[in-house]
């Protein structure tokens, strides 16, 4: 971009003065709302950054500069398709871009007021980290080496003495910067997540990182849809107002559209605040010749470039120097030059042909020809349980040999809640040293029927996806409750009781047909234990004997179940009737028994 600035400006042979002034136009353009900028890059009117004290996420640590291109990305849709082309800035690592979004759900239930778009958390990773270094992160999402900002030890940053022990930085002094969102480690402690389940906070994990990110930007019932509050948010981070111009340009970039590339091949950023030459607002550079005025002649006699009035006696007018209107910028004229004699041309020598590098060997992605079945299990389970079987695939290569090291992305599809177990539709394994993932384990949700679970090698869509089908069968009963026969049931010594008890089993309010139940007559001792009767009520066997304690009783398609008659013995007294289910549903009815 600077140099496309450069050729522009070069054309019309500008000063410095015009070149700084479109460097500040061109960052200013691209934020909407932004501070107007004066020379330099400092905002007009708050021309001095505010005293770093440190509070912020960053400890206001160095932060990577790089504008967006002014070309608009085309939409490409949320990011979740096939890796596409377009504009390379608009590219978002495939696990970078999972965590920016998976952190604006987690938000949406645990903070619905604050309005988090996950392209805010994508403007802030590009200007901290570069996307976690274009994305060099593992399956899990952790970043394959630690990304560490300078040591904040006053000597052009704030000065933080050390709050961690070295534990995240490395350093036992002083607190530097950590992981792809560059928490400062007495941040982290505050606000650090388990976003991937794994139960650690780690600021290296892009997945804690970014949830971390949004619930820090979300503090103090901020509504980020609202303006004040969004650039709030962002100063809480960095307080440069340059930051947040930045942050916003590739904000709104993003906003207008992107798409997912593999991981490890996103594009990384240049310039950091921290090396970067600053100008001094107002203040130009020194030029090793000041250029002529075009409306000022150069007098007979004076050196091409003399400043005007040198050598003539008439001092040159300083700045400041109480004119009533500022002299306009002036501009470099560049003499012709005459036009040399044709030289006579030298034979070209032959040129020296160029060692071919010897070609890189391929990824173990690049490796893979084939995903096949690892001996998953039938992938069955009742709605609500956890399913017994995981999907397991082996990665081989085009001889059939296992490839370790590959990332395999296992994806839930079809209309379902099921879910692995953190709660994800998705998520990524890493292949062992005989080739072979094996995805989480699956938990049924409330819906039944089939769905597919596919198992795909991220970032090679030439290889074909693996799919299994999974089956959510009907839960366990939550609720049991008597639809007919009166509390409590009654009969005489030796006769039968009246009331024949029916029953509904439900799971959330919906019938559960097939439940099974079991029903048991159960005494009280003296001492208030309750046990199986050895006498009173019972129900009759196959041979008419006393049972009291009945297995295997099913509910109907309707989840109803009307029990078998029940008898007294010549004894009298009360008992109870306990039914319970398999999911642990439990309905108790009184039995009485007395004379007529």
């Amino acid at each position: 971009m600077a140099a496309h600035i450069r050729r522009r400006l070069r054309k019309g042979a500008t000063t410095t003065a015009v070149a700084a002034a479109a460097v500040a136009a061109l960052s200013a353009s691209q934020a909407p709302g932004a501070t107007p900028v004066a020379a330099g890059g400092q905002p007009a009117g708050d021309a001095t950054p505010p005293t770093s004290s440190g509070s912020t996420a960053t400890g206001d640590s160095p932060y990577y500069t790089d504008l967006p291109p002014l070309n608009t990305p085309n939409p490409l849709g949320p990011g979740d398709g096939p890796v596409v082309t377009g504009p390379a800035e608009a590219g978002i690592p495939a696990t970078v871009l999972d965590a920016y979004k998976r952190a604006e759900q987690h938000l949406r239930t645990t903070r619905p007021g604050c309005n988090l778009p996950w392209q805010l958390l994508a403007g802030i990773g590009k200007v901290e980290s570069g996307q976690a270094r274009g994305g060099r992160v593992d399956a899990d999402g952790t970043t394959l080496s630690r990304i560490l900002g300078p040591v904040l030890d006053g000597n052009g940053f704030a000065n933080i003495t050390d709050t961690d022990g070295g534990v995240h930085d490395g350093d036992t002094r002083h607190d530097r910067a950590v992981g792809p969102m560059q928490f400062i480690p007495s941040t982290w402690a505050s606000w650090g997540q388990d976003a991937n389940g794994d139960g650690r906070k780690d600021p290296n994990n892009i997945y804690d990182a970014a949830q971390a990110a949004g619930m820090y930007l979300c503090a103090n019932n901020r509504d980020l849809a609202v303006k004040a509050d969004l650039d709030r948010a962002i100063l809480s981070y960095n307080q440069s107002r340059e930051y947040l111009r930045t942050v916003l340009s590739w904000f709104e970039f993003y906003k207008r559209g992107t798409h997912q590339v593999p991981d490890g091949t996103g594009v990384q950023p240049g310039e950091r605040s921290d090396t970067r030459p600053r100008i001094r607002p107002g203040a130009l550079p020194a030029p090793s010749a000041r250029p002529s005025s075009p409306s000022t002649a150069p007098k007979p006699g004076a050196k091409p470039g003399a400043r005007p009035g040198a050598g003539t006696g008439t001092p040159a007018p300083s700045p400041g120097a109480g004119s009533p209107s500022p002299t306009p910028a002036p501009v470099e004229t560049v003499p012709a030059k005459p036009t040399p004699s044709p030289k006579p041309t030298a034979p070209k020598p032959t040129p020296t042909p160029t060692p071919t590098k010897p070609s890189e060997p391929p990824t173990p992605a690049e490796r893979v020809h084939r995903l096949a079945d690892a001996g998953t299990d039938a992938l069955t389970a009742p709605a609500g349980t956890e399913f017994a079987g995981r999907v397991s695939v082996v990665a081989r290569d085009a001889q059939g040999k296992a490839v370790e090291r590959v990332a395999i992305r296992f994806e839930i599809a079809g209309d379902t809640d099921a879910r692995f177990a953190d709660g994800a539709s998705a998520v990524t394994v890493t292949t062992g040293e005989d080739g072979t993932a094996t995805a989480p384990a699956l938990r049924a949700g409330e819906r039944t029927g089939e769905f597919t679970v596919r198992a795909v090698v991220a970032g090679r869509p030439a290889v074909d996806p693996l799919a299994f089908t999974a089956t959510v069968t009907t839960g366990a009963a939550d609720t049991l409750a008597a639809q007919s026969g009166e509390a409590p049931l009654t009969a005489a010594p030796g006769g039968e009781f009246a009331q024949r008890l029916t029953v509904k089993a439900t799971r959330k309010g919906a019938p559960v047909p097939g439940a099974e139940l079991t029903a048991t007559v159960v005494a009280e001792a003296a001492d208030g234990t309750r046990t199986t009767a050895a006498e009173g009520p019972y129900f009759k066997g196959v041979r008419d004997e006393p049972v009291r304690t009945l297995t295997g009783l099913t509910t109907d398609e309707n989840g109803v179940l009307q029990l078998p008659p029940l008898y007294a013995d010549d004894l009298t007294g009360t008992w109870q009737l306990r039914l319970t289910t398999r999911g642990g549903a439990t309905l108790t009815v009184t039995l009485s028994v007395a004379a007529a």
